[in-house]
């Protein structure tokens, strides 16, 4: 079971180079089994198509995203607090996996089909650890939300929207002014759900 977690990983560390280095559309499968010091054939065994491989690089870097999220959610600091930090290391966080994977980069913003079917998993996870934090909240009478799974659902699409505009740096203080975006955040976010004294 091991050799065969070794020979996926260093096909996926393959072709995650080569994605960032040369771009997706000009690695080819062989490219990734030379890569890799791999055959051809072993590789075929694993990942039917490029796209397939793409796919499963694009889910391994969101599974590191989610274990890194999942410190925040499961830490011991109010619910309040615990939602601000998770949107904003989130954002961070995505735009650090996109731009650290060069045509990653590209296919982010390209192929956005491929993009949503790879990260399906994440969103559902996602969803649940918003949700998870609203809870919280609710139990310690710091929200009023009456559905916490619409109102999670809402969150995470939210964050997904502001996803590019960010990563493209349309949220930077150079282009918004004065304005801090985490203060929009935080209002947009907890105008909606704060209980109110």
């Amino acid at each position: 079971m091991e050799v065969i977690s070794k020979t996926r990983s260093a096909f996926l560390n393959a072709a995650r180079k080569l994605f960032a280095s040369v771009g997706f559309d000009k690695t080819t499968m062989n490219d990734i089994a030379v890569e890799s010091h791999r055959g051809r054939r072993t590789l075929y065994t694993y990942f039917k198509s490029k796209n397939e491989i793409f796919t499963a690089v694009i889910e391994q870097e969101l599974d590191s995203l989610s274990d890194e999220l999942a410190t925040i959610v499961d830490s011991p600091i109010r619910a309040t607090k615990k939602l601000l930090m998770y949107g904003q290391r989130r954002l961070a966080l995505i735009s650090e996996v996109v731009k650290r994977n060069g045509s990653l980069n590209a296919a982010f913003f390209q192929d956005i089909s491929l993009v949503e079917r790879a990260r399906l998993r994440f969103d559902i996870q996602e969803t649940r650890s918003i949700q998870k934090i609203l809870r919280e909240g609710v139990a310690a009478s710091e929200f009023e939300v009456a559905d916490t799974r619409f109102m999670a659902i809402l969150l995470h699409n939210s964050l997904k929207g502001l996803e590019v505009p960010y990563i493209k740096g349309q949220l930077s203080r150079k282009i918004l002014g004065s304005v801090d975006i985490n203060k929009v955040i935080k209002q947009f976010i907890f105008d909606g759900i704060a209980k109110r004294k």
